[in-house]
């Protein structure tokens, strides 16, 4: 015998109403003034539709320090849910801008984490994490986000927040240019977080539990002085400009799509960016390059996508033997089996070369004009968390 859904037992009409949509949930409220009151209580429903959709993520409980509504909080996570993943900067004019050209973003306990990924350099596949943006709701259900210009904090590390350094923290405005692309620019009408701020403390303190360094040094006024008269001091930081990778990692139709890092003949760690054209084939070019405002060329570009299968001719056999793989020196030495081949197209420089695709998912290229092959690896794990990530 079927029931009503008023005949069922409210936690589960709770349940059922946190699969619908915010738009859903207010049509469902129209139809009696008892789910009109249900709809309404801000700790049975919208509690339960964040738990459900974010609560192995984050602690929802800890966002706005517990005070603010949760349908508010609804609406505030489910924009910075689009951040999460991988970012490279865009429009750089000035090739000699240091800042790393990627950025990934993730959960934090009460707040959503940005960090730099920096390439180690230390004949590994390993990168660091340098925090530098952080995104939390004040307890009035504001917006409040940081920018870490020293980068010196650390995930997991928990510090009492009079111990910290904050003279660095500079608010700024993430503005959201549709889905894929954020401009991130300093806000001159908000001071940075000082002492005595009581709703901003709470929000950075929570913030920072996690984030910050255990050897951050506390009781040295001299040097706070030094730090703040070098805050007032300091340029107005310039605004960036981010676009989302998507495509960050292969699928089986593509298995040479995505983020990939792998060394180039000077030792030296790249990351690499991979894209299937709108033409059919396979492009290739440095996230570094891309930040960039100008054009520069592809690493490679292959006319086509389907791969030549193994066996090979013994001309490509001859090719493929006689070369050198460049991997890091401390790393695991395996045997690749190369299970498909693609042809790269002479028209771009450095010249014509190969593409081999290896039994394990991972690929490597090399070019006619040299006898090295450079080997890579994907930048995101499975679970599109960054790979290879050294611990603070």
């Amino acid at each position: 015998m079927a029931l009503a859904l008023s005949d069922i037992p409210e936690d589960l009409q709770l349940r059922i109403l946190s699969f619908l949509s915010p738009t859903e949930i207010c049509s469902f409220a129209c139809t009696s003034k008892r789910f009109a009151s249900l709809c309404r209580d801000d700790r049975k429903i919208w509690r339960v539709v964040c738990d459900r959709r974010w609560g192995k993520k984050t602690h929802i409980h800890k966002w706005g320090n517990g005070r603010i509504a949760y349908k508010l909080l609804f609406r505030t996570l489910k924009r910075l849910e689009n951040l999460i993943g991988f970012w490279r900067l865009c429009g750089r004019a000035n090739p000699a801008d240091s800042s790393p050209p990627l950025v990934f973003f993730e959960w934090g306990s009460s707040f959503v984490l940005g960090s730099r990924v920096l390439a180690i350099n230390d004949d590994t596949y390993r990168v660091r994490k340098t925090p530098f943006l952080v995104l939390g709701i004040s307890s009035e259900g504001r917006t409040e986000n940081f920018l870490d210009l020293d980068g010196n904090h650390r995930s997991g590390v928990p510090v009492d927040l009079s111990e910290l350094e904050r003279s660095s923290l500079v608010p700024v405005d993430v503005n959201f240019m549709g889905n894929g692309h954020i401009m991130v620019e300093e806000n001159p009408q908000k001071s940075p977080v000082c002492k005595g701020s009581s709703s901003d403390e709470d929000v950075v303190s929570e913030m920072y539990t996690q984030l910050a360094n255990r050897t951050s040094p506390g009781g040295d006024r001299r040097r706070k002085r030094k730090k703040e008269k070098e805050r007032q001091g300091r340029i107005k930081w310039e605004p960036e400009h981010f676009i989302k990778v998507s495509d960050f990692s292969p699928t089986l139709a593509r298995p040479l799509q995505g983020l990939w890092k792998g060394f180039c003949e000077g030792r030296s760690m790249e990351l690499y960016l991979v894209k299937y054209d709108e033409v059919g084939g396979v492009i290739c070019k440095k996230v570094e390059d891309l930040s960039l405002s100008r054009q520069t060329s592809p690493v490679f570009w292959t006319p086509d996508h389907d791969f030549i299968a193994s066996p090979f001719s013994v001309e490509e056999e001859v090719i493929l033997d006689s070369r050198i793989h460049i991997t890091p020196l401390h790393g695991e030495v395996h045997e690749q089996v190369i299970s498909g081949m693609l042809y790269m197209n002479s028209s771009y420089d450095p010249g014509e070369g190969r593409v081999w695709l290896y039994e394990n998912g991972t690929f490597g290229f090399g070019f006619l004009r040299d006898q090295f092959i450079t080997d890579l690896k994907r930048v995101a794990l499975e679970d599109g968390c960054l790979a290879d990530v050294l611990d603070a």
